[in-house]
């Protein structure tokens, strides 16, 4: 969503892209091939994961700290491709005066999507923050009051997925034993309301069969950013200026094998630790 009008941006400026971790690359992905021309600083707070399990005020203390961090690299615009930081961060980022880019995130693009679908029956799966918040449930009903909406917190899914087991039987077993709760008898759709999730998305797909969609941010976050930037008048019409950085609070070799999968692709991690002094 825009944050709000700044004729200062530059449309040459860096898209700022930052996750508590390495699950938000997935959104890096859909960006950078939704807007090839745009160049992004992405940052994963590795040092503090997972956000799941952490307060609201922590998380909102990590979140100003990231955006401030990337408006200082000259980010002309900041994605939160983290739904636990959306849903417990992006109303105060929003009224951060600090903050005088336009602000994207991961879940008011994905809870419009379901109203655009017009489904009524919702089933969502997150971090133990994300359904704590409420913030998904919160929001499609104030869209649609008829709208039936069930959760599970999954907090297995994200280190399952970070220790790179899935698509085997150990991932199956487990995304069977979630989604086999009666909450999820009825639903029309499931949403996959965490960044690493769209990783399983196929196993999940193939378990709930073709009669419940599932939903992901991915590229309706991207589609939304583009039509952020559009409205601000700052996308990138030089093709050949895109440029990408790609740092984390923490660096360890496990990140760097893992960061491949999530952004389908190889990338350079850089440690920058914005915490040390």
């Amino acid at each position: 969503m825009q944050k709000r009008e700044n004729s200062l941006l530059k449309k040459n400026g860096p898209i700022g892209i930052f996750d508590s971790g390495i699950g938000g690359l997935t959104v890096a992905k859909a960006i950078t091939d939704l807007l090839p021309n745009e160049s992004i600083i992405y940052f994963g707070d590795t040092k503090h994961l997972p956000y799941g399990e952490k307060s609201d005020v922590a998380i909102k203390h990590y979140a100003h700290k990231i955006c401030h961090f990337l408006i200082s690299q000259g980010c002309k615009c900041i994605v939160v491709a983290c739904n636990t930081a959306a849903t417990a961060a992006y109303e105060s980022l929003a009224a951060d005066e600090l903050i005088n880019v336009p602000i994207v995130d991961v879940v008011n693009p994905l809870v419009d999507e379901v109203i655009k679908l017009g489904f009524t029956e919702v089933g969502i799966i997150a971090t133990r923050a994300t359904i704590r918040s409420d913030r998904y449930r919160e929001k499609l009903l104030s869209k649609n009051s008829k709208i039936n909406v069930k959760q599970m917190a999954t907090p297995l899914l994200v280190p399952m997925i970070e220790e790179g087991f899935y698509q085997n039987n150990i991932s199956k077993e487990i995304i069977q034993k979630y989604l086999a709760h009666s909450s999820f008898k009825d639903v029309e759709t499931l949403l996959l309301a965490c960044t690493h999730y769209p990783l399983i998305k196929d196993e999940i797909q193939a378990i709930l069969g073709n009669q419940i969609k599932v939903l992901d941010s991915t590229l309706v976050a991207a589609l939304r950013l583009k039509e952020v930037l559009k409205k601000n008048n700052i996308e990138q019409a030089n093709k050949n200026s895109s440029k990408h950085k790609f740092l984390v609070s923490d660096l360890t070799d496990s990140f760097k094998r893992t960061a491949a999968h999530f952004y389908r692709n190889e990338i350079d991690l850089e440690w920058n630790d914005i915490w040390k002094g």
